[in-house]
């Protein structure tokens, strides 16, 4: 315990002296399952590699879920379309939640820059990428 928790103890009464242990324990029981929640969550989350068919010969990449790894979405977009030479934005998915979409077929290539650890692309478990693709629905049938 530090020196000015001693001090305020040497002046309490037996009770209030119980009573503050006892709330120094909850808290510090409370932050340690807080801190295990964000663990097992952030072990939990899926990074969602979306190779999309824009038109027959033209593809886009959506990178989905860094964000629950303490990745900037920005800073990471800026890295990927300098990586790549494309173009690459931060945009909202209909459910709320923010994408990069990357210009280009690069979803393998982004699977190895995250498994690599590159940059601010860091602290993905190679485990939980996943790569998925997703084709243009035909019209007019």
């Amino acid at each position: 315990m530090t020196e000015a928790l001693q001090a305020k103890i040497g002046t309490l009464s037996l009770e209030a002296q119980a009573k503050l242990e006892q709330d120094t324990a909850k808290k510090e029981a409370k932050a340690e399952a807080k801190a295990d929640a964000a663990l097992k969550k952030k072990l939990a989350s899926q990074v969602m590699i979306k190779r999309i068919e824009r038109t027959k010969r033209k593809h886009v990449t959506s990178i989905q879920g860094l964000e629950a790894f303490g990745i900037d979405l920005k800073k990471a977009a800026k890295q990927l379309a300098s990586k790549f030479a494309t173009g690459a934005s931060v945009t909202k998915t209909p459910t709320g939640a923010e994408e990069i979409v990357v210009q280009g077929d690069v979803a393998e290539d982004v699977r190895e820059l995250l498994e690599e650890n590159v940059g601010v692309l860091k602290g993905v478990p190679p485990d939980n990428i996943e790569i998925t693709e997703e084709k243009k629905k035909k019209g007019g049938d």
